[in-house]
Formats: C-alpha cells, sequence, structure tokens
C-alpha cells in the first residue's frame, strides 16, 4: 500500500426530501446565489419551484443560469462568470447532474482569476481560491458531487479536459433519490457506466497489498451491477436508486483509491470520442473499457482474475487463468448490451477512418503516454480503438 493522504470534505445530505434544505445549507455560505441548471426537466418535475422557495425563504437572493449541455461548455462558463461578477454573486449552486456540476465549479474559480479561466484547464496555472459551490443531485453517474473533479470542453479545438484540485470539492451536496426517478432509462444506464469506469480505473493499479480497497472497489462494482437492471425495470425503486447515488459518489470522493495508484486511460480516450461527437459520457466509456482491459490484461492476469470472480462471480480456471479473465471481460460487456448501452464505436457513429486524429488527440502526460497500470503510447491508443470498432 503506498501512502496516501485523504480529503473528503463536502458535507452529503442524503435522503428523501433533502432537496428542502437547500436554502438553509447555502444560508451558510452566501446571501446571493448563482443557480446553474441544464434545460426545462427541473420545472416539469417540480424541483424548481422547491428550489426557489426554498432559497427565498432563507432570505437568499439569486440569479438563473441555465442550458448547460452534457460534456460541458466553457462558453457558458464564462457567461456564468460575467454574470456573478455583475451580480456580486457570493455562491454558486448545482442543480442537475455531473455537467451541471462541473461547470459550477469552473465558474466558482473563474470568478477570482483575472485571465481566461481555460488556463486552470490548460495547465498554465493552478486557481488559489474559489466561491464556495453547493449542489442538488438530479443524476447518480460522475460523482462530481464529492470531487475534485471538473471537466469542461473547449468548443475551441474540440478539446474536453479534466481539472482535478481539491479546492473544487462542493461545500455540500444535497442527494435524494427521489429525483432520479423521472430519469430515461438510457440516462441511468449511461450513469451506471460511468460509475463502474471510475471504480475499475481504481481497481486496476499495479500497487500491492491493498486488500481493504480492493474489497471495498468489488463491493461498489456488485451493488451497482445488482441494482442498476432493477432501476431500469422500476425507476421508481427508491432503494435500488439510493444504492446508485451512493455508489456514484463513493466511486468519485478518492476513497477508494487510497494507498493506490489509479489509471483513467479509458477516460482520457473516452474524452476524445465525447468532444469529437458529442456521444453521452457513460455510453463512449462502454465502449472504450471492455477494449482497454482486453489489450492489458496479459499485464496481470491475477488481477482480472480477481475482477471476474470477485465482481461477476466467474468459476476460476485453474488450468487457464486466462479464460477466467476474458471471461470476466466478456460478463461486462453483456452487462453494458443488457443496460441497452452500446459496446462498438460503430454504434456511436465514429468510423476508423477517425482512429488515427483520435489516438493523436488523446491528451498524454508529458512523457507521451496515458494511464498507469499499462502506460499507452498512441499506437497502443490505436490498437484499443480497433478492439473497439
Amino acid at each position: 500500500m503506498e501512502n496516501f493522504t485523504f480529503l473528503s470534505s463536502t458535507r452529503i445530505i442524503f435522503g428523501r426530501g433533502t432537496e428542502l434544505k437547500v436554502g438553509e445549507e447555502t444560508a451558510k455560505y452566501g446571501k446571493k446565489v448563482l443557480m446553474v441548471y441544464g434545460g426545462g426537466s427541473i420545472k416539469k418535475t417540480g424541483l424548481y419551484d422547491k428550489i426557489v422557495k426554498s432559497l427565498k425563504d432563507a432570505g437568499l437572493e439569486y440569479i438563473e443560469l441555465s442550458g448547460v449541455q452534457p460534456n460541458p461548455r466553457l462558453s457558458l462558463v464564462k457567461e456564468g462568470i460575467s454574470v456573478c461578477r455583475e451580480n456580486n454573486c457570493d455562491f454558486v449552486l448545482a442543480v442537475g447532474g455531473g455537467s451541471v456540476i462541473d461547470t459550477a465549479k469552473a465558474i466558482g474559480v473563474g470568478v477570482y482569476y483575472d485571465g481566461d479561466v481555460w488556463d486552470f484547464w490548460a495547465g498554465k496555472c493552478e486557481p488559489q481560491k474559489t466561491l464556495p459551490v453547493g449542489v442538488v443531485l438530479t443524476i447518480a453517474a460522475a460523482g462530481s458531487e464529492a470531487s475534485k473533479s471538473s471537466v469542461i470542453t473547449n468548443e475551441d479545438g474540440s478539446q474536453k479536459v479534466g481539472l482535478n484540485l481539491n479546492i473544487l470539492r462542493p461545500v455540500f451536496a444535497i442527494m435524494n433519490p427521489e429525483l432520479m426517478s423521472t430519469l430515461p432509462p438510457y440516462q441511468i444506464a449511461c450513469g451506471v457506466s460511468d460509475i463502474m469506469a471510475h471504480v475499475m480505473e481504481r481497481y486496476f493499479t499495479n500497487v500491492k497489498n491493498v486488500e481493504l480497497t480492493d474489497r471495498l472497489c468489488e463491493a461498489v462494482l456488485k451493488t451497482v451491477v445488482h441494482n442498476g437492471p432493477i432501476a431500469l425495470k422500476k425507476p421508481d425503486n427508491y432503494d435500488a436508486l439510493a444504492e446508485i447515488m451512493w455508489a456514484s459518489t463513493l466511486a468519485h470522493n478518492d476513497l477508494l483509491e487510497t494507498g493506490r495508484v489509479g489509471d483513467f486511460a479509458s477516460h482520457r480516450i473516452e474524452h476524445e470520442l465525447s468532444a469529437y461527437n458529442d456521444v453521452a459520457h457513460g455510453a463512449g466509456l462502454a465502449v472504450i473499457f471492455p477494449a482497454w482491459m482486453k489489450y492489458v490484461h496479459k499485464h496481470d492476469i491475477d488481477r482480472f482474475c480477481k475482477f471476474a470472480v470477485r465482481v461477476f462471480d466467474v468459476e476460476y480456471n485453474f488450468d487457464n487463468p486466462e479464460e477466467t479473465a476474458l471471461e470476466g471481460i466478456s460478463r461486462l460487456e453483456n452487462f453494458f448490451v443488457n443496460m441497452g448501452l452500446p459496446v462498438r464505436l460503430s454504434q456511436i457513429g465514429i468510423t476508423n477512418d477517425k482512429f488515427e486524429y483520435l489516438a493523436k488527440k488523446c491528451r498524454k502526460s508529458p512523457d507521451g503516454t496515458v494511464g498507469n497500470f499499462v502506460k499507452l503510447r498512441e499506437n497502443d491508443i490505436l490498437e484499443i480503438l480497433k478492439l473497439a470498432e
């Protein structure tokens, strides 16, 4: 196990009716709120009215910024920064899922910066200060409600980049699983894929003697595998939605990465897919992750066998361990198919004439590689895309 420092500073308020506490929680940090959300869904479900009433009852003023899209855009971040400055907002409230939360985080750090906020995502400098950000979560997927991550898409050059700093963690996250009951099944399925990817990219590590976090990762994965299909069939099943929503937070608040080194190559590769054609992030991950596993599994057959046996109940083949590992990958892929997700690039409109472009464009570390479990170079990424074709 590696040395580690763990911080999870976000206050979690979980359960039925908790969205009614948003005014009370927000009033602890500010008086004038920028409320960030997506389209009209929160108005159709009645959540918008509940939020507004709670803010008003707490004596708070609010300004609205709507229009957040999946794979959130830099242009809206910049608009939000301007709105905050013009109206002297001292708090940013995200009402939605990962894209809304990531937008709110970017606005928060951008308000105090005189330059182009993209400088942070481009690695030119780091933010030193942020407006406090709070969350009312409506979609379990990205885990952004308690993470140090914010992923933003710069429309100029189709660059989708993540920034990871503790300053980005929200001060609170209100999480009522009931708010997921109106989601389309495909959104739930994409969320499940995203949650699993966050866990698996921590699970596949070269660090030895990490049994506790292995077991924690496996528990989260098995919980999601069990409850995902239930939520698709019965979207009003509170218990299944609650398990998935809490799993999304645990998958990405860094607890599962303590003492180990994660990978995140699949996320880097998928970012290029969704930057290129705006595919849903979870759908892109369902395509890329099994292909990555097929490409790297021989690096550590034992770990892939452990995944197969403990997560998907594959019977261990003592005569042919690789067969066990491959069966685990196959069951993961079949799980995604049964959830209604794509598992081939052709299903999401990406043809092989784009593979070299996507492999070249994939954001790499200074040494020219992506990932840690197996360090991938451009040709490796190309081969993974071919496996996903």
